[in-house]
Formats: C-alpha cells, structure tokens, sequence
C-alpha cells in the first residue's frame, strides 16, 4: 500500500516537546548533511529538500528554485517551518541573505581564517546522520542530542 505524500513526509519527522523547538527530519540524508525526501512531479520522481516541502505545507506556497531557506537554528535537518516567520525555524531569502547570515553567525571559511563556527563538510554530514541515528533509537532525548550536534560521543564521560 503506498501511502500519502504528507503522512510519508511526517512519518520522517521527530518534533520536540516545546513549540520552539527543532524538527528533526529522520528520513534521507545527502552528502551535504541536509535531508533529502522523494515526491512525485511532472510524472516522474523529484528530490527536494524536506524544509522546503514543510515550509510550503506550513505557508500553501512554493518557493521560487532562487530562493533558499536560511536556518535560524543552525541544524541542516531542522524541519520545523511554520507561516509565522517568529515561530519558524526556516525563513526564505536569497543567496546573498544567506552568505550574510553565514558570515555574521561566523560560519564560512576564507583564504586567511577559518571562523570557528564553521564545520568542515564531511563533519556537518557526519553530525546530521549521528543525530539521526541519535533520534531514531533514543527518541526525544536532550542531553543525547546536545552530545549529537556537538559531536562528543554519547558513552563519553560527562562531568556534570
């Protein structure tokens, strides 16, 4: 039995207890460390990104291929998009919006500095998949996926 595009799609996605915060997306994930969900278009298959596919069920809109989703959280499998810009993790802007963001967040790399924020790309990949796995087996778990997004071990010895 195949099953609805949307239940397909919230099948895939884990959402925290509070109303502000993240959507994990669980199902597909490229190798650039963002999630990847298969819909049916034009008769054939199509990859989008699953933030894209929540932001247009959260606003009846699609966004134009131009223009992106800049995170506020930071977290290249948050999902959680909602048509109220305060509450949504995920807002549209353009490309140079987004080097904006990313150079104010101080996540980019340039010929003299490598900024401290930012996660080499086979790092950013690794993390998504271990918050993953991390969701998948232990559900909702915050310490688990704190150890997760700063990619400490989960049996490492805490000191608090």
């Amino acid at each position: 039995m195949i099953r609805p595009e949307q239940e397909r799609f919230w099948s895939h996605v884990v959402k925290g207890p509070e109303s502000n915060d993240c959507w994990f997306w669980t199902g597909a994930i490229s190798d650039d460390g963002y999630g990847r969900f298969w819909i049916q278009r034009n008769g054939g298959q199509q990859a989008v990104r699953p933030q894209r596919y929540a932001h247009e069920l959260a606003t009846g809109e699609p966004l134009p291929p131009s223009m992106l989703l800049l995170h506020s959280c930071d977290i290249p499998i948050c999902v959680h998009a909602s048509a109220y810009l305060e509450s949504s993790h995920v807002a549209p802007g353009t490309h140079r919006e987004n080097m904006l963001d990313r150079a104010q967040r101080g996540r980019y790399r340039d010929r003299q500095t490598l900024r401290l924020g930012e996660l080499p790309r086979q790092v950013r990949v690794q993390r998504s998949l271990d918050l993953r796995t991390v969701i998948l087996d232990h559900g909702w778990q915050p310490e688990l996926i704190s150890a997760a997004l700063l990619g400490v071990e989960i049996t490492h010895p805490r000191l608090f």
